[in-house]
């Protein structure tokens, strides 16, 4: 996780990027904004608190990762922090040249340097660089002679930010570890600030192992599963149930335990082994025998284990615990399907 406790705001670039499309060009400072402190520690907040995630990105390049643009300008701020203004400009302008969609949006552009950023239990110094698109129509009331007037006024939502990453700077060989917020529509116009401007992919940490195989058990026992296996609504909702209590109460996935203990039966063990490859490849991620677990992401993710059994539209079962408390039959006279839930005690 992110910690700001303690981060410093030390330096600041400001620049107006527009939608290239357009033709609005880059309007650029002529140096470093200067802040009061009060100022700082807004914008400390604005582009700080959006950031609540342990999903961590790096950046990359197809064929050589000195070829990334905003890596070459980040590690030469990392390098000399007094050249952030330079690198600053150089970002504006490379922002713009992506800038390329009808849709993209005008807006302020932040260039930040900070010290003392805690990421994964380490301090270090991160840059930061944010844009603002949207503005808000603000109220301000003033006093008069007969009571009060009002004011409209246009700005920045600091409670809304737009877009961001936080660059950190460890893992220099490996692209950085960088955390990105994206709050604009995730449609193709959006896809410019992660694919086009930064270029990142997903690390390849705990946490992305632990979101991929969370994935991978829920479309084995929702879509795989069904296909070659005869079971029932009841006995997926049951292994769902059962994965979920795996990934939350065990620190470490490891492949043979999880199949023994959730899958048990040797042939459905088979196919969910062979599936998991086929996950892999397919969707090019790793899913290796073993791995810690991500605490974070089995919060964030484990909801999409959730066993429900959906009856027509009048009922869904929520099952926590164990199969063997449900009976399946058909009712003699209406020739209707039923479940039975055996209980000890009513809440």
């Amino acid at each position: 996780m992110i910690r700001s406790e303690a981060t410093i705001l030390n330096s600041l670039a400001l620049h107006k990027v527009g939608n290239k499309a357009e033709d609005e060009g880059v309007h650029l400072s002529q140096s470093l904004l200067e802040v009061n402190e009060d100022i700082r520690l807004l914008l400390l907040s604005y582009f700080l608190s959006p950031f609540k995630s342990s999903l961590y990105y790096q950046l990359y390049h197809d064929t050589n990762l000195k070829l990334n643009e905003v890596y070459n300008y980040v590690s030469e701020i990392f390098d000399n922090p007094d050249t952030l203004y330079e690198q600053s400009v150089n970002i504006a302008k490379h922002l713009y040249e992506q800038s390329t969609h009808p849709k993209i949006k005008s807006g302020e552009l932040y260039v930040v340097y900070f010290n003392d950023c805690v990421v994964n239990g380490e301090t270090v110094d991160a840059v930061g660089i944010f844009k603002s698109e949207n503005k808000d129509v603000f109220l301000k009331v003033y006093p008069s002679a007969n009571g009060y007037l009002l004011e409209s006024q246009e700005g920045i939502n600091i409670s809304k930010l737009d877009k961001g990453c936080l660059i950190f700077n460890t893992d220099r060989d490996d692209g950085y570890i960088v955390s990105v917020v994206d709050n604009t529509d995730k449609g193709s116009d959006a896809l410019y600030w992660i694919d086009d401007f930064l270029h990142v992919r997903q690390r390849n940490d705990s946490y992305a192992k632990t979101e991929n195989a969370i994935a991978m058990c829920k479309s084995f026992i929702n879509e795989k599963l069904p296909e070659e296996f005869a079971i029932n609504r009841a006995e997926q909702a049951d292994m769902l149930s059962q994965s979920a209590k795996f990934f939350k109460e065990n620190d470490s996935f490891d492949i043979d335990e999880f199949a023994n203990e959730v899958i048990q039966q040797p042939d459905i063990i088979d196919s969910f082994k062979a599936y998991r490859n086929d996950f892999a490849y397919e969707r090019d991620v790793e899913l290796p025998d073993t791995f810690d677990i991500s605490n974070d992401a089995v919060k964030r993710k484990a909801r999409v284990l959730k066993s429900v059994i959906k009856l027509d539209k009048n009922f869904h079962i929520y099952v926590h615990g164990s199969r063997k408390l449900i009976e399946r039959g058909i009712d003699p006279d209406t020739r209707m399907q039923y479940y039975k839930l055996l209980f000890k005690s009513e809440e």
